[in-house]
């Protein structure tokens, strides 16, 4: 029996048709594939933009530990800065007397000195210092700092605010002459306060 002839429009149409079916099919899981990958690939752009630094502890470490500014200088492996010469000008000198007393204050000497007698550091109403009471003595102890509790001053201070410190320092133990501002109450001096000894010896001619 013979097959019966089709028309070639007819056969193009069929078959245009049947292709689309059989696309259908296909075009889901390949759609699906595309946007699977497409999402992988931007959460790994994502993974990488908020990705944390490298842990510090493989970064190299320095050799010495940090120290403060306020150590003393050995510590610190600082140039020692001496005095030039043993504060003249200076340690009998009013005006310096009166500048050291103000640094000494804004450094917060007292809180470890007090006012002279002491506390957290020794007491400086006498002149038995374990590093020297001469006036080159206490520029180095300012400008070094010594072990146990007295920083450096030296990063912190011109050598003229140094000397004027000096000066006050020494005038809490009575060092300096009385014609230069005392550094400290005469009811605080290490000396007899001159109103004490008016009173017990008054002055030839007063009633």
């Amino acid at each position: 029996m013979s097959r019966r002839a089709v028309p070639k429009a007819n056969r193009t149409a069929a078959g245009g048709e049947g292709s689309r079916m059989n696309l259908r099919p296909i075009a889901g899981p390949v759609l699906i594939a595309l946007l699977s990958a497409l999402a992988l690939c931007g959460c790994e752009r994502e993974r990488r933009r908020f990705e944390t630094p490298p842990d510090n502890a493989s970064a190299p470490r320095a050799e010495t530990p940090r120290t403060s500014a306020l150590q003393p200088a050995q510590a610190r492996g600082d140039a020692v800065r001496l005095p030039a010469g043993n504060g003249e000008g200076y340690v009998e000198n009013a005006f310096a007397v009166a500048q050291g007393k103000r640094l000494y204050r804004w450094y917060n000497c007292n809180g470890c000195h007090a006012q002279g007698g002491g506390g957290m550091g020794p007491a400086l109403m006498d002149d038995q210092w374990r590093y020297g009471s001469e006036p080159a003595q206490i520029f180095s102890t300012i400008v070094q700092g010594r072990p146990n509790g007295m920083p450096s001053f030296g990063g912190h201070l011109s050598e003229d605010q140094i000397w004027q410190l000096t000066a006050y320092v020494r005038s809490m133990s009575g060092q300096l002459r009385k014609d230069v501002e005392p550094g400290r109450a005469d009811s605080l001096q290490g000396n007899e306060p001159e109103v004490g000894r008016d009173r017990e010896h008054p002055k030839p001619g007063a009633k």
